[in-house]
């Protein structure tokens, strides 16, 4: 009873603070509408109802967060980082652990965001729009795995990165450059969405999950500051589905030119 009566009283202490955060969109919204647009709002049971959802929905997802998603993530990086995982008993423990030893680190963290990122809602609508828009030249399935191994390439590289311990910005920087270059070869309509892309990753379902993923790996990896290395992944996540959306057109029409001739 006492549990139920404390996950009651954390779930009242979100409910609250989630009004709260949604109440000035509210305000916004229908201000707009009844004083700036002067017009009723049809449905009004209908939108009332939404909203409470769309609270109820906010406060429940945030609740996971911090129940299950944030320490489940972090708890993932502490097992594949501990000494006794990645060696064998008897085996020789080095000073400082390779970076090839984290090998199952890298594995779990490409999973994670190819996983998570097939399962966002923002990447399917965007996904579905521009099947829509394009007239089907652009396949739902083919975008969004296209996005989910930019985010599954990013994800690991990241890792490798706090494993390693290099610059965050030669990797960002870098990674832009090669954006800029492909930019220029990848078929233009594809470009804009392209860019779109490297955001939607960044939402609801893949966000806390690669957080926590790395403020753990970098809590458990020695010589690693959670502060320092711990954030940046969310940058790997956005930048590579930018250059895997762009290479996925660039191999459509080498592909459909080769079918031609």
């Amino acid at each position: 009873m006492s549990e139920l009566s404390s996950l009651g009283s954390h779930f009242l202490t979100t409910l609250l603070a989630t009004v709260r955060d949604v109440l000035p969109i509210v305000v916004i919204i229908f201000g707009f509408q009844l004083a700036v647009l002067r017009r009723p709002v049809v449905h009004w049971p209908r939108v009332v109802l939404g909203f409470v959802y769309v609270i109820l929905g906010l406060a429940l997802f945030l609740m996971g967060l911090e129940l299950a998603l944030f320490p489940l993530g972090e708890s993932m990086a502490a097992q594949l980082t501990a000494l006794d995982f990645l060696f064998e008993s008897g085996e020789v423990i080095p000073a400082t652990v390779p970076w090839e030893e984290y090998y199952w680190v890298y594995l779990f963290a490409a999973a994670i965001g190819f996983s998570t990122t097939i399962a966002e809602p923002s990447l399917i609508a965007v996904a579905i729009k521009a099947s829509q828009v394009s007239g089907g030249t652009i396949h739902v399935n083919g975008l969004r795995i296209a996005v989910a191994l930019g985010v599954a390439a990013g994800i690991a590289l990241g890792s490798y990165r706090i494993v390693a311990g290099d610059p965050l910005h030669y990797y960002i920087l870098a990674g832009y450059v090669v954006v800029v270059i492909q930019t220029g070869f990848a078929p233009k309509m594809i470009v804009p969405l392209a860019y779109d892309s490297g955001g939607v990753t960044t939402s609801t379902v893949t966000v806390p999950i690669v957080t926590a993923l790395g403020l753990g790996l970098a809590s458990t990896v020695p010589g690693r500051n959670p502060m320092l290395d711990g954030f940046g992944l969310i940058a790997f996540a956005s930048l590579f589905p930018m250059i895997t959306v762009m290479g996925y057109a660039q191999l459509s029409v080498w592909l459909g030119r080769k079918e031609s001739n």
